[in-house]
């Protein structure tokens, strides 16, 4: 007998919305899946999970979605998360990110579902003028990616302000790797997230990994980024939401990461180490808006939640994103 609510996961069908439901299976809690299959993979939903093909948008499907199973919390991944193609076509990124979600959380309102969790990012704070990056670090984005996910929290706010429904937004770093046990993973095409640029390259599926910027003022002369397992930061949406239920009238804006980075080129060593081969690295300029670090400060997420990451260790990471680029190979075979 399920004693535990339900939750609504938005994006459920893509990268890290997939890791969620597992974890929110593996919790106890039930899980409802809507996705557009935009990004997303049907494949990807367990089968024992109700899925709902539509949009965020659709304030008819979703409310419906919301009463037909007695959701009582939303976790909402859904949307644009590709930077460049945020500078190229904005307005694709304040439709997907900011007017679809805003349609969202009014569903949740006019259906009374009390908690929200929101998938934010560290492209809130633009180039911060620390590091490591403190939640009370002046937000000011780059770019309209992070500039549309910071007018959500904004929302979030206001809305938790005005109406019975409390929220926790997590600005995510660099998330990266699989499910340990090979269940999901970084499937969309094209993919910009270094660790999986890296690992398809091992395996032959790019020719090489483009290295963006030598001169940083970094050790080695390359970024540094705070990388995060994608299990860890699914394990702490659960604990996101438990927190919520908890203290309804608390709201949380957190940071997720491990507060430790790795360079570029320490990503790169870590692939070769696990693959025992020699990924082909060009080197080219920097990327408009790169910071030379990037690396959050956790002392808050560690403080407010039991949080205790499981995968941290940046070849355990490597490991299980090879092994799902591995397995994916097969899916897409088949």
């Amino acid at each position: 007998m399920q004693d535990k609510p339900t939750v609504l996961v938005t994006g459920g069908a893509g990268y890290i919305g997939s890791h969620a439901v597992l974890a929110l299976k593996d919790a106890g809690y039930g899980v409802v899946v809507i996705d557009n299959l935009v990004t997303g993979f049907a494949w990807a939903v367990p089968q024992d999970v109700p899925f709902v093909q539509g949009d965020i948008a659709d304030q008819p499907l979703v409310q419906a979605t919301l009463r037909d199973h007695d959701v009582k919390a939303i976790m909402h991944f859904a949307g644009s998360v590709v930077v460049p193609e945020s500078v190229e076509n904005p307005l694709k990124y304040y439709h997907n990110n900011s007017a679809k979600t805003r349609d969202l959380i009014e569903s949740a309102v006019a259906v009374g579902v009390p908690h929200f969790i929101f998938s934010s990012t560290a492209a809130t704070y633009g180039i911060p003028e620390e590091s490591p990056v403190r939640e009370t670090t002046p937000q000011r984005p780059i770019n309209p990616y992070g500039m549309s996910k910071l007018m959500t929290e904004h929302m979030l706010r206001d809305v938790a302000a005005a109406h019975a429904m409390n929220f926790c937004a997590l600005r995510y770093f660099n998330v990266a790797g699989a499910d340990p046990e090979g269940r999901t993973g970084q499937s969309t095409a094209g993919a910009t997230h270094l660790i999986k640029v890296a690992v398809e390259a091992a395996l032959g599926k790019r020719s090489h990994v483009s290295v963006f910027g030598t001169d940083f003022d970094t050790p080695d002369g390359t970024g540094v980024r705070d990388y995060i397992h994608v299990s860890d930061l699914a394990a702490a949406h659960v604990l996101a939401l438990e927190g919520l239920m908890a203290k309804p009238d608390q709201n949380y804006l957190l940071n997720c990461g491990y507060g430790r980075g790795f360079s570029v080129l320490e990503v790169l060593d870590a692939v070769d180490r696990v693959t025992n081969m020699t990924i082909e690295r060009k080197l080219e300029g920097r990327r408009a808006g790169d910071p030379d670090a990037l690396i959050s400060d956790n002392r808050a997420i560690m403080a407010e939640f039991p949080w205790e990451p499981r995968y941290a260790d940046l070849t355990q990471i490597v490991t299980h994103a090879l092994a799902w680029e591995r397995k994916l190979g097969d899916i897409q075979g088949a």
